[in-house]
């Protein structure tokens, strides 16, 4: 599937998580260090927006429940074989864009 632009790189400072909504799906671009992520932006927990989260350590944490992610991998740090879905990310002449299915 093509990339789908979400956003303004520069709206994405290191250390900040943004939302995205594509095709009525959710998604959290989290920015850890200046290396992107893309990940499912709904939490399976309770259904939270983890695109309004926050981020520490690499970890992307629900504003809801605080239920914690891996940025790089999805994987929920209490129980690793709960994984969030992940996505591709790539910035092309300052646009943030994701490959979705």
């Amino acid at each position: 599937m093509p990339f789908v632009k979400i956003g303004d790189v520069a709206a994405l400072p290191p250390g900040q998580v943004m939302e995205a909504e594509v095709a009525g799906n959710a998604y959290a671009i989290c920015n850890v260090n200046g290396e992107l992520f893309a990940l499912d932006g709904t939490c399976p927990h309770t259904g939270g927006p983890l695109g309004q989260g926050t981020l520490e350590d690499g970890r992307l944490i629900c504003p809801w429940h605080a239920w914690e992610y891996d940025c790089r991998t999805g994987a929920n740090d209490y129980d690793e074989s709960l994984k969030l879905a992940s996505f591709p990310v790539k910035i092309e002449s300052g646009d943030i864009l994701i490959d979705i299915p």
